[in-house]
């Protein structure tokens, strides 16, 4: 049963799963922190591009 523990302990297999998690946690805040920013970035690509589209006739 030591062993097992020890074992257990040692173990780093699932490292990478709690790093990406993480990761992923930390994005979400990011977005939800500069949500406003991002959607008037958004907004004002969409605008230029549709803007440009009929120039390009």
């Amino acid at each position: 049963m030591r062993n097992f523990f020890r074992h257990f302990a040692k173990d780093e297999s699932g490292m990478g799963v709690v790093e990406v998690i993480l990761i992923i946690v930390v994005l979400i805040g990011l977005v939800i922190i500069f949500q406003t920013q991002i959607t008037k970035v958004v907004n004002n690509i969409f605008k230029t591009i549709t803007s440009k589209t009929g120039k390009i006739k």
